[in-house]
């Protein structure tokens, strides 16, 4: 186990995916910053600059592990090595969550680097939760499970994301982590009311938002993190905070990153919103 200055894992409040571009200068001026996100994948390594990096931010403030390695909802046997590598991270860092995404990522032992869609039926709602449930036994606790952006839906699908996320959280236990950026996204793209999707989901399991920026295409969005929130976001963010309370909220930006003020001031934003609402 690893020796903690700064001991408390617990959330509150806007945090910050860390990046790379600003490592220096979290660790040079300590930001009044809550928490931050680590994306889990870049740190499982049993030693050099990343892990060290990770080290220090973790001496100072809570943080989330974030994975896009788990492939859940794969048809390949669970990646044990990749599940060891992060219950060692684990323990090192004592996260306050651990994350991964409704989606598959690998294919006989290949991985798309791409997190793919799943169809929403009883075989695939049985297929996640046997494997969510696996884990989170051999982590020994539970996951936060996130909702994709999708640019298509299958004929095998006879139940709304929302239905399947709500029984999967259900059934094997997992808990949620609801990116509001990717409702949307999926909303203008499958036209359904983005305000039902909110509201239909268990708001017991809701243990973390997350809010990033799209881009608009010529007749769909694409959930790129390279932008500010969009209005329509925020507006949805609202909705989810009056539904949910004063959910911890992450802002990623992944692609043509800012300088860390502008990350600061979106994240400003985020609890204005949680406070004035949550009330």
């Amino acid at each position: 186990m690893s020796q903690l200055k700064f001991k408390s894992n617990a959330i509150y409040g806007a945090g910050l995916g860390l990046r790379a571009s600003h490592y220096q200068e979290v660790l040079s001026s300590k930001p009044n910053i809550p928490w931050f996100e680590l994306l889990a994948d870049n740190y499982m390594s049993d030693g050099g600059l990343p892990i060290e990096r990770a080290h220090k931010i973790r001496q100072n403030y809570p943080i989330t592990l974030h994975c896009v390695g788990m492939s859940l909802g794969s048809c390949d046997p669970l990646n044990i090595n990749y599940l060891t590598r992060l219950k060692a991270l684990s323990e090192k860092l004592e996260p306050a969550y651990i994350s991964d995404h409704l989606a598959w990522a690998s294919i006989d032992g290949q991985y798309t680097h791409d997190l793919l869609p799943l169809p929403y039926n009883a075989h695939t709602l049985d297929h996640m939760c046997e494997r969510i449930s696996k884990v989170q036994e051999f982590l020994g606790r539970t996951i936060l499970i996130e909702n994709p952006s999708s640019y298509l839906t299958f004929e095998e699908s006879d139940m709304t994301e929302w239905d399947f996320i709500s029984q999967m959280a259900k059934i094997s236990g997992c808990e949620l982590l609801v990116d509001i950026n990717n409702i949307y996204v999926s909303s203008i793209n499958h036209k359904f009311d983005p305000l039902h999707y909110v509201a239909s989901l268990p708001a017991e399991k809701v243990k973390e938002l997350h809010l990033a920026g799209f881009t608009k295409m010529d007749n769909y969005l694409l959930d790129t993190h390279s932008e500010k929130v969009h209005p329509p976001v925020w507006q949805l963010y609202r909705a989810a905070i009056k539904q949910f309370g004063a959910t911890p909220t992450l802002i990623e930006w992944d692609s043509d990153v800012p300088d860390f003020a502008t990350l600061h001031q979106e994240a400003l934003t985020a609890e204005r919103h949680m406070w004035a609402l949550s009330q």
